[in-house]
């Protein structure tokens, strides 16, 4: 196995791992410590946001004096360890303390992301970040299996073992890469390591940053109600059928993949044209209609890989190898921040307003990003590139 694809597969047990109790936090507070306040749960759920959001720019900051292999050898160790006592544990306070440092440690996985595309070239760049982005939907699908099996026909508490689980893996696939003789860990590939555009500027990744966040904060401002949406308008009484059209964005995902990987890639190019798509699925999303609202899934679902991709695809054009890591953490933690921020407000907005309003604000959200595209980065329309900057 190559070092890319055995990276690749570590980011897919940590991305399992980490979803295991992401769509069941009600449930195991219920079932784990009587607690039955959504908006306790909703806090502890912005708590994790907000520890990811520091936890990635502090191991991306770490990585520049240290290895990422060495980093994660003992994060995930500890993150496994922590995983532990949350399982024994029957303190609601102590939980609550160790489960968010569990959480500091194990977002150090997040550095193998940029860690993958610096021993990569430049050209597989396009096509390793879409497998990266669907890597992650998978990883949440089964995640999310694994998990609400778990709390089906175990109990809650259990999940936590088989989080322990994947840490420890990872912590051993981290020591074996390092031991082994067959990869080269510390080898740069990108051939732009000594010469390259005096980038990685904080204005370039404030103007990222802004833009992510935004696109963020849209995206997942219709994803915590959209179930209930459905079931408002469908006449099928299943959450079975209402997480499969939750769901559709994830496989087109997969298509997507498989046609970019057969067509010859634009790179960051198609921004604009992605997020024009995008806003014609929010619309249709937006009507209460069942075949509306499926045809609006399956284009919004090609819009946000495409649109989510073709930004990270940009960022890292316009960065170096050696920034890979820090530059990424900066934009990732705009785009948690915006994650956050929808997730405190998208119930007061549902409660006040009703289920279809985060549609149209999300539609806002996308205008907003296309309009301060074009102007942050000055994008041609005649030519669909980006003006050279100064």
């Amino acid at each position: 196995m190559k070092l890319k694809s055995f990276l690749i597969l570590m980011t897919f047990i940590a991305v399992v791992s980490d979803y295991l109790l992401h769509p069941f936090y009600p449930q195991f507070f219920e079932l784990r410590f009587g607690v039955t306040n959504p908006k306790l749960v909703g806090y502890y759920f912005a708590a994790i946001c907000f520890m990811v959001m520091i936890a990635f720019p502090f191991w991306a900051y770490v990585s520049k004096k240290v290895a990422e292999l060495k980093i994660l050898i003992y994060t995930q160790a500890i993150a496994g360890i922590l995983a532990l006592y949350c399982f024994q544990t029957s303190s609601y306070i102590s939980f609550w303390i160790v489960s968010l440092v569990m959480v500091l440690f194990k977002g150090s996985y997040l550095l193998v992301y940029p860690y993958i595309l610096k021993i990569i070239k430049k050209e597989e760049h396009a096509t390793t970040i879409g497998i990266l982005s669907v890597v992650v939907h998978l990883g949440g699908i089964l995640g999310a299996v694994l998990g609400g099996l778990t709390v089906d026909f175990i109990k809650p508490s259990s999940i936590f073992l088989i989080m322990a689980l994947g840490d420890f893996i990872q912590m051993g696939m981290s020591a074996y890469l390092l031991k082994s003789k067959k990869y080269e860990t510390a080898l740069i590939t990108s051939d732009e390591t000594a010469e390259k555009r005096p980038l990685s500027s904080n204005s370039f990744i404030l103007k990222i940053g802004l833009l992510t966040f935004i696109l963020y904060f849209s995206d997942f401002l219709i994803r915590p109600f959209f179930s209930r949406y459905w079931e408002s308008i469908s006449v099928f009484d299943s959450k079975f059928i209402s997480g499969t059209i939750y769901a559709i964005p994830g496989f087109v995902a997969l298509i997507a993949l498989y046609i970019n990987t057969k067509i010859k890639s634009e790179g960051y190019q198609g921004i604009i044209n992605a997020l024009l798509i995008g806003l014609i699925g929010l619309s249709l999303q937006g009507i209460p209609n069942e075949v509306a609202v499926v045809a609006g899934r399956i284009i919004y679902g090609w819009a946000i890989f495409q649109g989510v991709v073709k930004f990270d695809i940009l960022l890292f054009e316009m960065s170096t190898p050696e920034s890979y890591s820090v530059d990424y953490s900066k934009v990732h933690f705009f785009q948690n921040l915006g994650v956050l921020i929808a997730s405190l407000n998208v119930g007061i907005i549902v409660d006040q307003w009703g289920l279809i309003v985060p549609f149209y604000i999300a539609l806002i959200g996308f205008v907003l990003t296309i309009v301060l595209y074009a102007i942050l980065f000055k994008w041609n329309p005649f030519t669909k590139k980006l003006a050279k900057s100064n």
